[in-house]
């Protein structure tokens, strides 16, 4: 491959797009890794049809995956610098994400006049001027790729399926990649099939030789600057993946067996798929019956000793809060990870949002304090899932681990760590036949009562959903002792703080003229914005919340160093409700967004350069 008079860019986004079946979402994995391996850094997000089997070639069946590569990456791009559509509804429905003067590849063998009426077109968008401020490359990818594996497969199906190998051809083309990464692909993932290995190889390189031989797209080829990213072994994650990992990490570093209690639910459902894989490294996982079921197995898993776990969604979530509420009492270890989406109800299940920190928050009945922490990124979502292990564990309470679809789903380079990079996790055990053990004698730091495991020695004892008498834990319902026991499972949640880290700036400083506020996943668009504007001089700052209950103990002391402080999160201002109701003399703007999608970094900076220019 001659690369010596290539453009340059730091970064650029592809998002391809197709009806379910298309492969669309094996086209940008591959995409995606082979730029990885490429030296780029990168991010992506598969974004989902909502139904399940949508009509051929309809809006409601399409499916995209968006990968943004580059040097620095921090999300997966706003709008597109490549579009590739592969049917009439695809480019109607994702239009809107492309960059005016970017590529638009399209199938042109899909634009039939059946097609075209089904996407709600009343005429060819190939044949008029709506296309006119693009690059467009009606290429015909079905009948080349049905030439190209003629002489491997003789029935038109079979040879179709191929289809999305000769888009990845062309990419691959137009930014200068190589296709040894995925050869090995295709012969490991079809090792049994060989013709499938063949016909598949055959047609990557039919598309990027359809694209050497045309004559517009030889001008646009372009080489990505790498990244400088520090030494060590690297893969691109999911975060359901990077979450799964991290229990089993947390799982090792306290010498406990894991145990995952769950039902499957949409976007969750990977977390116990991979823990699944697992049982050599000690992970037991039970798919229950319901969520009610998964999470009662997690607290009885948590009362025989293991790091009990069980993963959810937004309604799952809602079931389970009584369940919560009785690990609230009884105060055994339970780590519950909400990977959120659009509600309320059965909402947006393949959508993102920031959905559920009242749910998490204050979602049981009675005074039930919960840790809730959040991932921000999906590589980060290991370290997070291993720190509400190291949480619950050593404090003895239930921790809510919130992520999201966009962080679940999609994926960004994550350096390994070594096992001896992770601290210790040391939960409080009791001593057998220790005369002095009490079940309800608490820790003069932590307030963590002692974990006596059944088949201790000496440490029998009563457990149930009923008030605890403090101390001795039978039951009691003595009202100055009810009083006293809401008071003290408060603190042992408050008293986490101080030993949280303190909440630092990431981007700016204090004389800035404004603050931006965030929490888990929303953590890329926003530091790209903020970075962006203060490249141009403009007097901005951002601190990102990833402990949210307790919050750091020294937020106040952040908040109280701006005058301006807005707050931007992925619903209708769940979190900045909860920052007014702990701050009550500060004033707090937002910004928020319930549509199923992420921030774009575009529409963030508008909204905050209103606000420093005082409108």
């Amino acid at each position: 491959m001659t690369t010596e008079k290539l453009n340059e860019k730091k970064g650029v986004v592809v998002r391809f797009v197709g009806d379910s079946g298309d492969g669309m979402q094996l086209t940008g994995t591959l995409f995606s890794e082979t730029a990885a391996l490429d030296g780029n850094d990168i991010a992506t997000f598969p974004d989902y049809p909502a139904e399940i089997r949508a009509p051929h070639n309809t809006i409601a069946g399409v499916s995209g995956f968006q990968v943004h590569i580059g040097k620095r990456i921090y999300n997966s791009g706003d709008n597109c610098d490549v579009l590739v559509a592969m049917n009439p509804a695809s480019l109607k429905s994702n239009l809107k994400w492309a960059k005016k003067g970017s590529i638009i590849i399209v199938d042109a063998d899909t634009f039939t006049d059946d097609a075209i009426g089904k996407a709600g077109y009343t005429n060819s968008p190939l044949d008029d001027d709506s296309l006119s401020g693009y690059i467009l490359i009606k290429a015909p990818i079905t009948s080349l790729t049905v030439e190209a594996v003629k002489d491997i497969f003789t029935d038109k199906r079979s040879a179709e399926r191929s289809r999305n190998m000769f888009a990845l051809g062309m990419i691959f083309y137009i930014y200068s990649k190589e296709l040894d990464h995925t050869d090995s692909y295709l012969e490991k993932k079809f090792s049994k099939t060989p013709d499938v290995v063949k016909a598949n190889k055959a047609v990557v390189r039919a598309g990027y030789n359809f694209c050497e031989n045309t004559d517009v797209l030889q001008s646009q080829q372009v080489r990505v600057e790498q990244a400088i990213m520090p030494k060590g072994r690297y893969r691109n994650i999911t975060g359901n993946i990077a979450t799964a990992w991290g229990l089993l990490a947390a799982a090792e570093k306290a010498n406990l067996p894991l145990f995952l209690g769950s039902y499957p639910i949409t976007p969750a459902t990977d977390i116990l798929i991979e823990l699944a894989k697992h049982k050599s490294l000690g992970a037991r996982v039970f798919q229950a019956e319901d969520e009610i079921a998964g999470i009662c197995s997690a607290i009885g898993a948590s009362f025989a000793g293991a790091l009990a776990c069980s993963s959810t969604s937004g309604p799952g979530l809602s079931l389970k809060s009584e369940a919560i509420g009785l690990a609230v009492m009884t105060e055994l270890p339970l780590v519950i990870v909400d990977v959120q989406r659009g509600g309320p109800s059965t909402g947006l299940p393949t959508k993102t949002e920031q959905a559920d920190l009242y749910q998490a928050l204050y979602g049981r009945n009675g005074e039930a304090p919960c840790i809730v922490i959040a991932a921000s990124t999906s590589a980060n979502s290991f370290y997070y899932a291993f720190e509400a292990a190291r949480l619950s564990l050593e404090h003895m309470t239930p921790i809510i681990l919130l992520t999201d679809g966009y962080l679940g789903n999609g994926s960004q380079l994550f350096r390994i760590p070594k096992m001896s990079e992770l601290p210790k996790i040391n939960p409080p055990f009791a001593t057998p036949n220790d005369e002095t053990y009490a079940p309800y004698k608490r820790d003069t730091e932590t307030l963590a009562r002692q974990w006596a495991i059944p088949g201790m020695e000496g440490l029998r004892h009563r457990i149930g959903g009923l008030e605890k008498l403090d101390g001795k834990g039978s039951v009691s319902t003595e009202p100055a002792n009810h009083q006293k026991m809401v008071n003290l499972r408060a603190e042992k949640v408050q008293r986490v703080a101080n030993r949280l880290p303190d909440q630092k700036l990431i981007v700016g400083d204090e004389t800035a003229d404004l603050l931006v506020v965030g929490w888990g996943g929303t953590e890329g668009a926003l530091k790209l914005a903020v970075e962006e504007l203060c490249e141009q001089g403009k007097k901005i700052a951002f601190t990102h919340f990833n402990y949210i209950m307790p919050l750091p103990k020294n937020t106040a002391e952040l908040f109280n160093k701006f005058n301006k402080i807005i707050v931007c999160e992925l619903n209708m201002g769940q979190f900045v409700n909860y920052l007014r109701s702990n701050f009550e003399t500060k004033s707090f703007l937002q910004y928020n967004k319930t549509q199923g999608l992420p921030f774009e970094v575009s529409e963030l900076k508008e909204k905050f350069n209103q606000i420093l220019g005082g409108k």
